[in-house]
């Protein structure tokens, strides 16, 4: 819990229990100072604080000495105290499906931004399939607006979809302010949203050069033959992992990376490989963003980055159990050689972020059958304890943290001068996060709108005990603070 300590010189913001044991914020002021004796940045942890102006932005980073200087000097300033606990930038999660319109009984805005706020996250990038109508059209960008406007507790931004046949659309919204664009080489799995084909690649590449957006690819490609029916493989028993494994080898990875590299030279869009999960894609994007770099590419990472998900992270193909579809997803969960080797280039800073996928879907698509099951992880809530928990036991500081989940999908989704970093001049998405304590996963602190997870019963450490967005409260020690704050990242008119 927060300590607050009481003083003539400033206004306090008093965490008070309701009637219903919700804690609520009382006494606001103009601007608050967040006090923590481990104020985390990518670079550092020290002693000090973050004053936070009236709009919600940072205003400037305080060392104790300054803060002493500030309190004593009688501003009319509300402090929230988080002692011992680690004051951190907000998580920006770049790779959730929200699926609303259209599969919202999978998920919707509402649910899947309470359980962000939960977990401490305080940007989501929405995808732009498994909601229907799938965001590949100026038009359809505007229903999702329509579906999530009033409804977001953190803030939201899109990205678009690439989809044979819908060249002409990317432009507008690019204008509209999506983040970037995404498609795929092999099926989606969703009818609506089919893949692009090799034929395509260069003229998608040509239409967006100039934009600046990303081009983001799921880089699957099928090889030898090799389909996601499990063809030529032992498919006696599909409820076996093993089975669903055989269908998707490392190959279909680094086949589609490759092809996506050949196109690198004669282009200046940013290329970024969403869920990497064969750690050999790692060095074929390390040598086209050399090459890259040595054109003359002077854009964050050279224009060719990666993310890898926090399944990839945590689990492993031997340890999951026969008919235990909530661990299905593609590309799919490798050994636990292909696991570590993923954490020693994230050691190496080899790696540029790290996402959830959020991909829920209802119960009964995740029945016992592995080639037949939805494939997709339900973790939004649990990405940053998930991250925590391996990155901990590996030696990594709290620091590493912040470069992973915010600063990096910031520099990603182009958010860099506005989140991501405690910074002046940026929005105050802030946290409170104690990461020597342990929680356990069960349903009933689940807040995504399927309580699915291949995380059930598990311990984690490190827990969120407050959110905020812009300096506002979302989110307190188990309950969410009011209404939606969050707002959608949109140009201007959207």
């Amino acid at each position: 819990m927060l300590t607050l300590h009481i003083s003539a010189t400033i206004s306090l913001l008093i965490l008070a229990p309701s009637i219903s044991g919700r804690w609520l914020q009382v006494n606001p002021v103009e601007k608050q100072l967040f006090l923590s004796r481990r104020v985390v940045t990518e670079s550092c942890e020290f002693d000090g604080g973050v004053l936070v102006d009236e709009k919600g932005m940072i205003e400037r980073i305080l060392t104790r000495e300054n803060v002493e200087s500030l309190l004593t000097a009688k501003n009319n300033i509300k402090v929230i105290d988080g002692g011992d606990l680690a004051l951190m930038a907000g998580v920006i999660d770049s790779h959730v499906h929200v699926n609303e319109p259209g599969r919202t009984s999978w998920e919707g805005y509402v649910t899947a931004t309470q359980a962000a706020a939960a977990g401490g996250i305080t940007t989501i990038i929405d995808m732009p399939l498994n909601s229907i109508p799938p965001t590949t059209t100026l038009e359809n960008l505007k229903t999702k607006i329509a579906a999530a406007r009033e409804e977001v507790f953190v803030d939201v931004g899109f990205w678009g979809g690439i989809v044979p046949g819908n060249e002409m659309e990317l432009h507008d919204m690019v204008r509209a302010g999506v983040v970037g664009f995404k498609g795929f080489l092999a099926d989606s799995g969703v009818a609506e949203f089919p893949n692009v084909h090799k034929i395509e690649l260069g003229n998608l590449f040509s239409i967006l050069n100039g934009t600046g957006t990303v081009l983001a690819f799921h880089a699957e490609l099928e090889v030898n033959n090799t389909t996601t029916e499990c063809e030529g493989f032992d498919c006696s028993d599909p409820h076996l992992y093993s089975t669903y494994l055989a269908s998707h080898p490392p190959e279909m990875e680094l086949e589609a990376v490759s092809l996506i590299a050949s196109y690198l030279p004669q282009s200046d869009v940013h290329v970024h490989i969403v869920h990497v999960s064969a750690a050999g894609v790692v060095p074929i994007l390390e040598k086209a963003r050399l090459g890259r770099i040595h054109a003359g590419n002077k854009g964050w990472r050279g224009g060719v980055t990666a993310e890898t998900c926090h399944h990839y992270l945590t689990l492993s193909s031997e340890q999951i159990p026969a008919g235990h579809t909530e661990y299905k997803c593609s590309p799919p969960i490798r050994n636990n050689t292909n696991k570590e080797k993923l954490w020693e280039y994230i050691k190496d800073h080899r790696l540029d972020l790290i996402a959830s996928d959020h991909s829920p879907s209802v119960a009964s698509l995740k029945s016992s059958n592995f080639m037949e099951s939805w494939g997709g992880v339900s973790s939004v809530q649990f990405g940053l304890s998930l991250f925590w928990t391996q990155a901990k036991a590996r030696g990594l500081k709290l620091g590493d943290v912040s470069h992973y989940l915010s600063a990096g999908p910031a520099h990603l989704c182009g958010l860099q001068e506005r989140k991501g970093a405690i910074r002046p001049g940026l929005d105050a998405d802030l946290i409170f996060f104690d990461p020597n304590a342990s929680f356990v996963v069960t349903p009933d602190v689940i807040l995504y709108k399927n309580k699915i997870s291949p995380y059930m019963n598990t311990v984690l450490n490190g827990k969120v005990i407050q959110t905020y967005i812009r300096g506002q409260l979302v989110y307190s020690e188990g309950q969410i603070i009011g209404g939606p704050k969050g707002i959608l990242l949109l140009k201007d008119g959207y």
